[in-house]
C-alpha cells in the first residue's frame, strides 16, 4: 500500500472533502479495502503482460555464446586462439605439420567432451596418448587407414576424426558430416595437397621448405611476406589460415601434454 508522501516547506493540499463530512472536523480513519486472496497462494501479486512471443519470432531467440571449441594456443597479443572443430555443418581441416600438433588437438578436443576417432597406419605412435586420454571411456579410438567404422555424431557427442594417412592419404570412408569434423594431417606437401587444401575449410601450415611455401602461398593466395615466413617458423607455430583470413598461433603445451608428448616439435 503506497504511504503519503510529505514534502517540506512546500504547499499543503487539503483533500476533497467526502460526502456527509463536515470540514473542520478531525478525520475518520478509512480502512483500507481488504484484498483477496487465493485459497493456499496467499495474495494476488500485481498483474503484468503474460511474457509470450509468436511462433514466427522463434527463430530470433539465441544466446549470445562467443568463440568456443578447442584452445589450441594463443594468437596475436597473446589472446586464446579458439579452433571451432564442433560445428552443426561439415568442416574440414587440413594441416600441414607435425605428428606433435595434431596430438594436441586432439588430447584438447576430448577435454571438451568430443569422441576423437583416429585413423592411422602408425598405432604405435598414439597408443600411449589414446590410454592416457581413454581413462575408463572410449573417448579416443584408432583404427587402419580405411577401417574407420560409421561414428553416429550428435549435438550431444560430437566428433573429430583425425587422419593420419602419410603423404598420400586415400579417400576417407568417413568424411565431414554435421557435428563431425575431419582433420587431416600430412608432414609434407605431396601431389594430393593441393586438392586437400583448396576443398578444405581451414588450413594449417607449419615450418615447410622455401619451395614448398611458394606452393602454399598461390593455393591460398598469401602475400608474400607470409610466405617467406613459412619457411622459418619455430617449433610449436603454425599459420591458420583460409581464403579471407589468416593468423599465427603458438601452442605451448601444459604440463600433462609435455609429459606425454614432450615438447613441441616439428618433425617426429
Amino acid at each position: 500500500m503506497a504511504m503519503p508522501t510529505t514534502v517540506s516547506g512546500g504547499p499543503s493540499y487539503a483533500p476533497a472533502s467526502a460526502p456527509g463530512h463536515t470540514p473542520g472536523q478531525p478525520d475518520e480513519p478509512v480502512a483500507p479495502a481488504p484484498r483477496r486472496t487465493r485459497r493456499g497462494f496467499g495474495l494476488i501479486g500485481p498483474r503484468r503482460q503474460r511474457h509470450e512471443l509468436p511462433p514466427e519470432q522463434f527463430d530470433a531467440l539465441a544466446l549470445p555464446i562467443g568463440d568456443d571449441g578447442v584452445v589450441i594456443g594463443v594468437g596475436a597479443r597473446d589472446q586464446p586462439a579458439v579452433l571451432g572443430l564442433h560445428r552443426p555443418t561439415p568442416f574440414n581441416v587440413v594441416l600441414v605439420g607435425g605428428l606433435w600438433t595434431a596430438q594436441v588437438i586432439g588430447l584438447r578436443a576430448v577435454a571438451t567432451g568430443a569422441r576423437v576417432t583416429v585413423e592411422t597406419g602408425r598405432q604405435q605412435m598414439w597408443a600411449s596418448l589414446a590410454q592416457a586420454a581413454n581413462g575408463g571411456y572410449q573417448s579416443m579410438t584408432l583404427h587402419d587407414v580405411g577401417r574407420v567404422p560409421p561414428q553416429g555424431p550428435s549435438i550431444g557427442s560430437p566428433v573429430l576424426v583425425i587422419r593420419d594417412a602419410g603423404m598420400r592419404p586415400p579417400r576417407g570412408r568417413v568424411t565431414s558430416a554435421p557435428w563431425q569434423s575431419v582433420l587431416t594431417l600430412l608432414p609434407y606437401l605431396s601431389p594430393v595437397a593441393p586438392r586437400l587444401m583448396e576443398n578444405a575449410d581451414l588450413v594449417g601450415v607449419q615450418r615447410v621448405s622455401p619451395e614448398e611455401a611458394a606452393q602454399v602461398g598461390r593455393i591460398m593466395g598469401l602475400p608474400s611476406t607470409d610466405v617467406e615466413s613459412l619457411s622459418t617458423l619455430p617449433d610449436g607455430v603454425t599459420l591458420w589460415c583460409d581464403r579471407q583470413s589468416r593468423l599465427y598461433v603458438a601452442t605451448h603445451p601444459t604440463d600433462i601434454e609435455s609429459g606425454l608428448l614432450g615438447g613441441a616439435r616439428r618433425m617426429d
